[in-house]
């Protein structure tokens, strides 16, 4: 099967990325979603606080009838501010939300179609890889994410949520009073509707730098600590009403 067969259902793809302050987009993911296929969107979000970086040069170069169609717009801080900014400017019927340092594995498109093909109402999720620019014991943490999120079904942010976007209106976006953990929110609230979480089958690699910036463990210790605390937070305050 031709590879333009294969993502031609993420032609109803809306892809987001938020851009925090000090960050700016992988040039490598940028290169990346050149590859999905016309009709498809990428809204990078750049959030308004600090120095403007002007995201919309580096969208425009990559603009071509050929690929997606990108736009760059800007957002008050926060990443769920500026997900619901960049899931409110596309016009996709599925939304992807993705890190501005994530990559993709040369499965990771593909399984998404397959995955959008299928047309379920549930969030979906990427099994997380750490690039190497971090510590070797950034092996046990890839462990530890694929038991948080098979066994206790709590995929994070990290991992690209993929959903259609009425299940994403129906449980009511992601909380903009929510400053942490609004992606561990988010998967409450989908859970609390009745849809599944599930796996899409492919990597999706992020950077590992905080970690050997900051230590692997007292980083993985306040991970877990935050994870732990916002497991007792939203299990209390998302249950089925």
């Amino acid at each position: 099967m031709e590879p333009d067969t294969v993502l031609a259902p993420l032609a109803r793809l809306t892809v987001v990325v938020p851009v925090g302050p000090g960050d700016s987009l992988s040039p490598r993911l940028r290169e990346q979603l050149t590859q999905l296929p016309p009709g498809a969107q990428v809204v990078v979000v750049e959030c308004e606080a600090g120095p403007v970086r002007r995201e919309q040069s580096a969208v425009a170069a990559v603009d071509a009838p050929a690929g997606p169609r990108w736009h760059a717009l800007h957002s008050p801080a926060g990443r769920s501010l500026q997900q619901n900014a960049g899931a409110a400017a596309g016009d996709g019927q599925w939304l992807w939300f993705l890190h501005a340092d994530a990559a993709l594995a040369p499965e990771t498109l593909p399984a998404l179609a397959r995955f959008v093909a299928e047309g379920r109402s549930a969030l979906g999720y990427f099994d997380l890889r750490f690039l190497g620019d971090g510590p070797a014991l950034m092996r046990l943490n890839s462990v530890g994410v694929w038991l948080r999120s098979r066994v206790l079904r709590l995929p994070f942010g990290d991992q690209g949520f993929v959903l259609p976007r009425s299940l994403f209106t129906a449980v009511g976006g992601f909380d903009p009073a929510t400053n942490r953990g609004e992606d561990h929110q988010l998967v409450w609230r989908v859970r609390r509707a009745g849809a599944p979480v599930v796996a899409v089958g492919a990597p999706l690699y992020t950077s590992a730098r905080r970690y050997a910036a900051r230590g692997w463990a007292a980083t993985t210790i306040r991970h877990v600590g935050e994870t732990l605390r916002q497991a007792w937070r939203f299990s209390r305050t998302e249950q089925p009403r």
